[in-house]
């Protein structure tokens, strides 16, 4: 999942009321900052721990009393499967402040919920994004995970799968077709098809010539016949760029 213009927020709230309102808020704060958002809404965390899985969010705001599955049981859920995801809570006391450490929560806002209190959150939050390098969140055996395209060499397709080269050494590997990042990553600055087989992360090329090239780490990838030219024009209109 390609890092999107708009931000995935959640709100889980067994309360109608504060469920609605804190809706509101946050599109009232959309319309006012000019961030796009889109909203999903929750009343227990079971739906949200579901839902969650196969549509990340990047902020959830959680109520932590709520019956059956509570906000911090259903936060220690979700950290079990993703450690990207901002999370914070809504509650009408500050006793569990310290307890929230314990799942990494971004922080909490004390009932009742305002729009200067949610806008306030929202705003530092958006400085985060705003300013993080540009990344993917993958979905792996072990959750979601964040990760960035300065620390991708290139990517491999095997069968139904892709295999993250990572700089460190490291390998991902996501239960995905290639065909399932490759039209978002080519749209992006910095990455190229040199085989159907191979993306590159441009800026991660060490050298090359018309038939391979070479990564930082020294791993060689094949270029397709007749690529050659279209390669070394991208790989010099991204160097000049940065």
């Amino acid at each position: 999942m390609l890092a999107r213009t708009s931000l995935r927020i959640a709100v889980c709230d067994d309360s109608p009321i504060f469920l609605n309102k804190t809706k509101t808020y946050i599109e009232t704060w959309s319309a006012n900052t000019g961030h796009a958002v889109q909203i999903f809404t929750y009343d227990n965390g079971d739906a949200l721990i579901e839902a969650h899985k196969d549509c990340h969010m990047d902020i959830i705001f959680l109520d932590i009393i709520m019956p059956l599955l509570n906000g911090m049981d259903t936060a220690r859920e979700l950290r079990q499967h993703d450690r990207a995801v901002q999370i914070i809570f809504l509650t009408s006391s500050p006793e569990f402040a310290l307890e929230s450490y314990e799942v990494r929560a971004q922080g909490y806002i004390l009932k009742p919920v305002s729009q200067e209190k949610l806008t306030k959150e929202l705003n530092e939050l958006a400085i985060q994004y705003d300013e993080e390098p540009k990344h993917l969140i993958l979905k792996t055996a072990f959750g979601y995970q964040k990760q960035y395209f300065h620390d991708i060499e290139y990517i491999e397709a095997q069968n139904k799968r892709v295999l993250f080269h990572l700089c460190s050494g490291q390998t991902l590997e996501i239960p995905e077709p290639l065909n399932h990042f490759e039209q978002q990553l080519l749209n992006t600055d910095g990455f190229f098809k040199c085989h159907r087989s191979y993306l590159v992360y441009l800026p991660n090329v060490n050298h090359f010539n018309n038939n391979e090239l070479t990564t930082r780490s020294g791993q060689t990838i094949p270029i397709a016949r007749g690529y050659g030219k279209v390669f070394k024009e991208a790989y010099f209109s991204t160097l000049f760029a940065e």
